[in-house]
C-alpha cells in the first residue's frame, strides 16, 4: 500500500517565509513506518519552493480594496496583491497520479486555505480513484463541512497518529470503520462521526520523519531550520483560540531527553535554527529550565538559534529561566499579551497579571533579547478605546507590537456568538482578512489601528544617540538613513501636518481615505513618548 501526504498551496496577500516545514505530515509518516512499516508512505510539499503567481481576489474578499489600495513602498504598507503561493492545482495532479497513490492525504490546518484544501482534492480525484482524508486544525473543527465536498472521503479529526495507523490497518483488511476512532466519514447520505479515543502518549512517538526534504528547503535567515514540538495541548481556555480542537487542554510535555535527543539528532542532518512550535512551551517552567540546561551543555559553542515564533505565554518566565533561555540559543523573544484591559481578558477567558507582564519585558530587554509583543485588534467586547490603550502601553515598553487583527476560528468560544460560518467567512477568517465587522470594532477602525502600529513600531526602530530625541529630530535622522526610512519619515511628517496618511507608490503619494486620521490623532495625542528597541525614548 502506497500513501501519499501533500501539504497544499495557500492564496493570499502574503506568504510566511517560515514555519512553513509540514510538521504534521512528519510525524503521521513517522507513525506509519513504526507501526505499519510494509506501508511506503511520502510528503510531497506543494507550498514551499514552487513559487508564486498574480491571482485575482476572491469575491469574498473583495471589501478589501478599499483597505488595500496600492502597491505601498512605505514602511507603513500593508497589502495589494493576491496570489497563489505554490503549484498549480494541475501540478498537483498529474505529480500524485504519477505516484499511483492507494490513498491520499492532505493536510488542513488553517480556516482560510480550506478552498485550496478541496481544491486541491477535486483536481486529485480526475487523475486517481484513490481515497483522500484530510486532517489538521481546520478539518478537526469542520469535518461535517470537509465531508460536505465530494472529492473528501474522510476526515480525521484530532491528534493524526493513532488515527490514522488504526484507519490503514481497517481499510487493509476491509474491516468496519466504526471502530477507528477520530474518523468522519460518509455513510450513505449519513456523516459518521466516530468517538476520540486517547492519542498515543508523547513518549511513545517517534521523531518526524523529514527524510523526503533536505535541510536547505527550509530556512530562517538563510540557516536549515527544523520545526520542533516539545508539548501538546494547552491548560488555558483562551475563547479566540483554536488548538483545542486537536490537541485539547490537557497539557503533555516529552521528556527532556528526548527533545534533546532529536535536536542532537537534527543538528547532525544540517539543521542550525531550530523553532519550538508549542502552544505553551513556557507551561512547564521546571521542564524548560531542565532543557535549556541540556542544550547549553551539548551545544557549548551555541552554534544553533532557538526559535519560538508561535509565541510564549509570560506567566511562567521570569529572570532566571529567561537568562538561561539566551545561554541555550534564543534571541528572541515573542510574547503573547492580547490586550491590557483587564475586563477583555475575563470575557476571553485568559489570565492577566499586567504588572508581571511589565516585569518580564524589562528583563528580558536587560538580558537583550530583541522582544515582539501580540496584541489583538477587535476583539468581541473590546472598545476602540481599550485597543488605544493596549497600543500606547506597548509603544512605552521596548518592544515591537506585534498587532493582529482579530479573526474567527471555528468551533472556539468566540465562535459562538456569531452565526454558523459560510465558506465565504471562512475565506475571511485570516490575519489580513477584517473578516469580523462589529459594532465596537468597524473595519476603518480596526485598520487605521493595524496600520498606527506600524507607524510606532517605524519609531521604535529609529537609533537614537543619548537617551532622548524629539520626534522631528528622529524624523530626520530617518531621512539620512535609507530609501526606505526617508519614505516613512516624509508621510509621517505629511500625517501629522495634514492629517492624512499616503502610500508610496511608483507614481508618487496617493491618499489612503479608508485611514482615520482622527483616530489616528487620538491615539498620538495618548503617546506623550515612544520607547525605541533600544530602550531609548523618542518624545512626540
Amino acid at each position: 500500500m502506497k500513501l501519499v501526504l501533500l501539504q497544499s498551496p495557500v492564496q493570499d496577500f502574503y506568504d510566511t517565509t517560515v514555519r512553513l516545514q509540514p510538521l504534521g505530515l512528519a510525524c503521521l509518516k513517522a507513525a506509519v513506518k513504526k507501526h505499519l512499516p510494509q506501508i511506503d508512505v511520502v510528503i510531497r510539499d506543494f507550498h514551499q519552493g514552487w513559487g508564486r503567481r498574480t491571482i485575482p481576489i476572491p469575491r469574498a474578499l473583495s471589501y478589501l480594496k478599499k483597505f488595500y489600495r496600492y502597491p505601498d513602498q512605505s514602511p507603513f504598507s500593508t497589502f495589494h496583491q493576491y496570489y497563489h503561493f505554490g503549484a498549480s492545482f494541475e501540478t498537483i495532479a498529474d505529480t500524485v497520479a504519477a505516484e499511483s497513490p492507494d490513498l491520499v492525504g492532505i493536510s488542513s490546518l488553517f480556516t482560510p486555505y480550506c478552498r485550496e484544501v478541496v481544491q486541491c482534492a477535486e483536481a486529485i480525484r480526475k487523475r486517481t480513484a484513490a481515497p483522500i482524508l484530510v486532517g489538521g486544525s481546520h478539518a478537526s473543527a469542520m469535518a461535517e463541512h470537509m465531508l460536505q465536498h465530494h472529492a473528501i472521503d474522510y476526515v480525521i479529526r484530532g491528534e493524526g497518529e493513532r488515527a490514522l495507523v488504526e484507519f490503514l490497518q481497517a481499510y487493509a483488511r476491509g474491516t468496519p470503520l466504526a471502530q477507528v476512532p477520530n474518523l468522519a466519514y460518509k455513510q450513505a447520505e449519513t456523516i459518521m462521526l466516530n468517538p476520540l479515543a486517547e492519542p498515543y502518549s508523547l513518549e511513545e512517538l517517534p521523531i518526524p520523519d523529514l527524510s523526503d526534504f533536505s535541510p536547505e528547503t527550509y530556512t530562517y535567515e538563510g540557516r536549515p531550520l527544523c520545526t520542533i514540538l516539545t508539548s501538546r495541548g494547552c491548560p488555558f481556555q483562551c475563547s479566540f483560540c483554536s488548538v483545542h480542537t486537536t490537541f485539547g487542554y490537557h497539557y503533555r510535555r516529552r521528556s527532556t531527553a528526548s527533545i534533546t535527543d532529536e535536536i542532537t539528532h537534527r543538528y547532525g542532518q544540517g539543521y542550525r535554527v531550530f523553532d519550538f512550535e508549542d502552544d505553551n512551551l513556557a507551561g512547564d517552567r521546571e521542564a524548560l529550565i531542565l532543557l535549556c540546561r541540556q542544550i547549553i551543555r551539548r551545544f557549548p559553542a551555541r552554534s544553533i538559534e532557538l526559535l519560538a515564533m508561535n509565541g510564549i505565554l509570560y506567566h511562567h518566565l521570569d529572570a532566571e529561566l529567561m537568562t538561561l533561555m539566551k545561554q541555550a540559543g534564543f534571541k528572541h523573544l515573542n510574547l503573547s499579551l492580547v490586550s491590557t484591559d483587564p475586563e477583555v481578558h475575563h470575557s476571553c477567558r485568559r489570565p492577566f497579571d499586567l504588572e508581571r507582564y511589565r516585569n518580564v519585558v524589562q528583563e528580558a530587554h536587560a538580558l537583550g533579547f530583541d522582544i515582539v509583543s501580540y496584541q489583538i485588534l477587535g476583539l468581541p467586547q473590546e472598545s476602540i478605546s481599550s485597543m488605544i490603550q493596549t497600543l500606547v502601553f506597548h509603544s512605552r515598553l521596548p518592544v515591537l507590537i506585534g498587532a493582529s487583527p482579530f479573526y474567527l476560528c471555528p468551533r472556539t468560544a468566540a465562535a459562538e456568538a456569531f452565526p454558523d460560518p459560510s465558506e465565504q467567512d471562512m475565506i475571511r477568517a485570516r490575519l489580513c482578512g477584517l473578516g469580523v465587522n462589529q459594532p465596537n470594532a468597524p473595519r476603518n477602525a480596526v485598520y487605521t489601528l493595524f496600520v498606527t502600529s506600524r507607524i510606532i513600531n517605524f519609531i521604535k526602530a529609529v537609533s537614537v544617540h543619548g537617551q532622548e530625541l524629539p520626534i522631528f529630530d528622529a524624523l530626520e535622522a530617518c531621512r539620512q538613513h535609507s530609501r526606505r526610512f526617508a519614505l516613512g519619515a516624509e508621510i509621517l511628517a505629511r500625517l501629522l501636518a495634514e492629517g492624512k496618511l499616503h502610500a508610496a507608490t511608483k507614481e508618487g503619494l496617493k491618499p489612503l481615505p479608508a485611514f482615520d486620521a482622527s483616530l489616528f490623532s487620538e491615539l498620538w495625542q495618548h503617546l506623550e513618548y515612544i520607547i525605541t528597541q533600544q530602550g531609548k525614548t523618542v518624545t512626540v
